[in-house]
């Protein structure tokens, strides 16, 4: 590549678009001028939402100029977000009093086309258009070769995972099958559906490098299909660059079926709690981690190590916390360890009205499979941080799990507050950390229900004195504190 290159970055998803506005944004300031082309929807105010929030600090609301045609923001500097696809002709240009921002603020153009004549010399470029299932964005960096120097890197690095991908892709036969995205999640894993004619199939792209672990995915989903569960089966892979190709289970996500139709959610419900106790009815697969009490309690301190911090700035005394938390699960929920799949909830667990009795549930994300307490995964699927779920359904679900339980009803409550409690507090710290270092704010919108479910375990009497320590230490999540936390969004990178 020449220095006069463009640099070609293939974001193959959102936040590949908002990781590059977020590396471009400090090298911005006043006077810069960002011309950026493509089609409608191609992801040009995607980029330009993502550099505001990151050059402003907080999550700002950023809604597109293309009625307004311009919006400005105040930080450090000025910014000029201006939409011209309206505009008819250049000369409306001037009453824009785009001219004058040119020589005082950061400008970012959308359909610079429209300037005509009007547009700046050596300005910075974006050309979005679609690819796959996602974008390439092509920048010509104008006057400014210190960011294409700042930037190759991470050209590199996306054009090295995409050439991974289509590697893999004319491996498996599928290389000219429809890419459409389908779902990332809080992890560094995505998913893409492919079409070859009437067959489909999911990509699972996973990088090893980045945590993920699709070794253990394919390990898990073999342990489970073999104890009569629907765990996907694995049509190829490339595990030495976290890639696999795997059956689709289609579109019936238990959270949206029910969202639809929320009567549906008490059989879904039962139908997932039949599935747990298959899995727990049967011995766990092997070299699972086992991590003892005092291992779950110091996961729980992320209450104090990241939601607290973000909102007070010091993250208060954690020993007797840990030895409260610990003390409680040793007491209550430390018994004889089964099979856990972590994240057990609506929104990994998907219909599959064909198959027959518990396979009729169709099991992902499964992975971080551990060994850990019999409540565990009901405390996650019913009460789920993305959704509500109905009193009458916990209470139904708990009194299906607990008839198959050998342990009195009195001692199963007790279980259920402490792990659900230590579930809690680890979410809270988990949400918090996801906006201040993954520069993912919506997480926080959930912080509010998780709270409510804190709450509710805390209550329980065998807790009271968690709850006491919890009340101390913990600022509860108001709009206030939840805005404290989110003008930090990404800073902890």
């Amino acid at each position: 590549m020449s220095e006069t290159d463009p640099l070609i970055f293939h974001l193959a998803t959102p936040a590949d678009t908002d990781r590059l506005a977020q590396l471009i944004a400090p090298h911005l300031g006043a006077r810069d001028i960002v011309l950026l082309s493509g089609q409608i929807g191609a992801g040009k105010t995607h980029f330009c939402r993502a550099l505001i929030q990151s050059l402003l600090g907080r999550a700002e609301d950023v809604p597109s100029p293309s009625f307004t045609l311009v919006q400005t923001y105040h930080g450090d500097f000025e910014i000029w977000h201006a939409d011209l696809y309206r505009l008819s002709h250049p000369d409306e240009v001037e009453e824009l009093g785009l001219q004058q921002a040119f020589g005082a603020a950061l400008c970012l153009i959308e359909w610079p086309d429209r300037l005509g004549s009007l547009a700046p010399k050596n300005a910075i470029s974006l050309q979005f258009s679609p690819e796959n299932a996602g974008r390439v964005a092509v920048l010509d960096p104008g006057h400014r070769p210190d960011l294409r120097a700042a930037l190759t890197g991470f050209a590199a690095a996306l054009g090295q995972r995409k050439h991974q991908i289509d590697r893999f892709l004319q491996h498996c036969d599928w290389t000219h099958a429809r890419r459409d995205f389908l779902a990332g999640d809080a992890s560094a894993r995505r998913y893409e559906r492919l079409q070859r004619g009437d067959d489909t199939a999911v990509l699972m792209d996973a990088p090893p490098d980045l945590g993920e672990r699709p070794a253990d995915f394919v390990r898990i989903a073999a342990h489970l299909r073999g104890i009569g569960l629907s765990a996907p089966r694995i049509m190829a892979q490339d595990l030495d660059h976290g890639l696999l190709l795997i059956e689709d289970f289609g579109d019936g996500v238990f959270a949206r079926l029910i969202e639809a139709d929320p009567a549906l959610e008490a059989p879904l419900y039962a139908a997932a709690t039949d599935a747990l106790l298959q899995v727990q009815s049967h011995p766990a697969a092997i070299d699972l981690p086992n991590l003892n009490a005092t291992d779950w309690a110091e996961a729980a301190a992320f209450a104090l190590t990241w939601y607290r911090y973000a909102i007070t700035g010091d993250r208060g005394p954690t020993q007797d916390f840990v030895a409260t938390l610990t003390d409680l699960l040793q007491r209550h929920a430390d018994g004889p360890r089964v099979m856990i799949l972590r994240d057990y909830h609506a929104e990994n667990l998907l219909w599959l009205p064909d198959r027959q009795g518990v396979e009729r549930v169709g099991l992902l994300d499964f992975d971080l499979a551990q060994l850990g307490q019999p409540a565990y995964d009901l405390v996650s699927l019913l009460q789920d941080a993305r959704r509500d779920v109905a009193p009458e359904t916990e209470r139904a679900m708990i009194a299906r799990f607990q008839a198959t339980q050998t342990n009195p009803p009195a001692d199963f409550a007790a279980s259920y507050a402490v792990v659900g409690a230590q579930r809690a507090l680890r979410i809270l710290g988990i949400f918090a950390r996801l906006c201040l270092v993954g520069g993912k704010p919506r997480y926080l919108d959930m912080i509010p229900r998780v709270w409510t479910h804190l709450g509710r375990n805390l209550a329980h009497p065998a807790l009271a004195g968690l709850a006491r320590i919890c009340a101390d230490l913990l600022p509860p999540p108001s709009a206030a504190n939840l805005e404290r936390i989110r003008v930090q969004c990404g800073h902890f990178r």
